[in-house]
């Protein structure tokens, strides 16, 4: 039984070490790609879709300035393409 705990010791002792690696290796790989600009770039482009498209609200069209603080929307739709 000693024999046994021993070797399951030793195996995990081993494992350990060589698990240890691969997870550096595999982390560093990770961020490597997501510190990258061009990574960055595609994933907020990406999310920004994602929002628009989820969105529950309807795309604004200003149709006229009242004063400096104070503009007039209406939804974008159809109609409001062809103005």
């Amino acid at each position: 039984m000693f024999r046994f705990v021993f070797v399951l010791g030793v195996g995990y002792v081993l494992g350990a070490k060589a698990g240890r690696r691969r997870y550096e290796q595999i982390a560093g790989t990770y961020r490597a790609v997501t510190e990258n600009p061009a990574t960055k770039a595609v994933l907020d482009a990406g999310r920004r879709k994602l929002a628009d498209r989820v969105s529950p609200d309807p795309a604004m069209v200003r149709l006229t300035a009242i004063d400096a603080e104070t503009t007039v929307l209406e939804p974008l739709d159809e109609t409001a393409e062809k103005r």
